[in-house]
């Protein structure tokens, strides 16, 4: 497979998973589950870039593009220099089913830049854009935050993904719950989500995305009845995917440092922007836009 051609499988053969796995802290944790019978817009914008240098063996990196939403960038082949620069626009509509559950449905769409520079000097450049993947889920809350820490947790399907050849229905799942306590002014929260894969169908390969955990704790502190400071960190243990039942690179584990800002547009409307820096190593940094909108 040439470089340009794995730049392409990387990035639409995305492994992602909802913008809800991990419930999001706004400005008031009441707003964690939409209200029974309303609606709630959730629009999102993701910049991504990556840098990888050195001798590398075919691995993919995972690219966050929501709380738990991620797509795949490579690293290329022998000693060479990529840099990727990835946009990824986020769709989603929540809607109340019961005071303590939610509905939710979200579908994604990129547009990927990449450079790609080997050792003997010969380089590759390109574009990529399109659709990307549709998912539907369910987000419960068992507890309220009282005696005990409230606890929330999810499960959903992916709907459709497209591959470089052909596209698969009900072939990623994922399940995961947060936990947080309020004490205020500050909100002290745990997450944690799995992703597993099921093999599919990519035009005469068999290929299975690599299972991975997601564990985050983070700490929210509210300034004032508008503005909400977010920190915290993400520990990512991801399976090496397989063509063919071999297997591509090795297991991965990866540190993230989380920084946030959410702020109360007006009622029912809130905006937040987040950055994401990998603590670890050299892999580069995600920017996220999000505006949330009940009706």
């Amino acid at each position: 497979m040439n470089k340009a051609v794995f730049v392409h499988v990387a990035v639409v053969c995305m492994s992602v998973f909802a913008s809800h796995a991990k419930a999001e802290l706004p400005l008031t944790v009441e707003n964690l589950i939409t209200k029974e019978g309303s609606l709630k817009l959730d629009l999102s914008l993701t910049y991504a870039n990556k840098d990888r240098e050195g001798v590398e063996a075919g691995q993919v990196v995972l690219v966050q593009t929501g709380d738990s939403s991620y797509v795949y960038i490579p690293t290329g082949y022998g000693t060479s220099q990529t840099n990727v620069d990835t946009f990824i626009t986020t769709l989603g509509l929540r809607m109340g089913v019961t005071p303590s559950s939610e509905i939710y449905t979200r579908a994604n769409f990129y547009y990927s830049d990449y450079r790609y520079l080997a050792a003997d000097d010969q380089s590759a450049s390109g574009s990529d854009n399109g659709f990307l993947d549709a998912w539907l889920g369910l987000n419960y809350r068992f507890s309220e935050d009282n005696e005990t820490p409230a606890l929330l947790g999810f499960i959903e399907g992916a709907l459709r993904e497209k591959g470089q050849q052909s596209s698969s229905s009900a072939k990623s799942w994922a399940v995961g719950f947060t936990a947080y306590r309020a004490l205020d002014p500050v909100v002290l929260s745990m997450s944690a989500s799995y992703r597993f894969n099921l093999e599919r169908k990519d035009g005469d390969s068999e290929y299975n995305p690599g299972n991975y955990l997601a564990i985050n704790p983070s700490v929210s502190f509210a300034v004032n009845d508008r503005v909400t400071l977010t920190t915290g960190v993400q520990w990512i243990n991801k399976q090496p995917d397989q063509w063919s039942d071999q297997r591509d690179g090795i297991r991965q584990t990866n540190t993230d440092l989380m920084l946030g800002l959410g702020y109360g547009v007006s009622k029912g409307s809130t905006m937040s922007f987040s950055f994401k820096t990998d603590a670890t190593g050299r892999d580069g940094a995600d920017l996220r836009f999000n505006w949330l909108k009940a009706f």
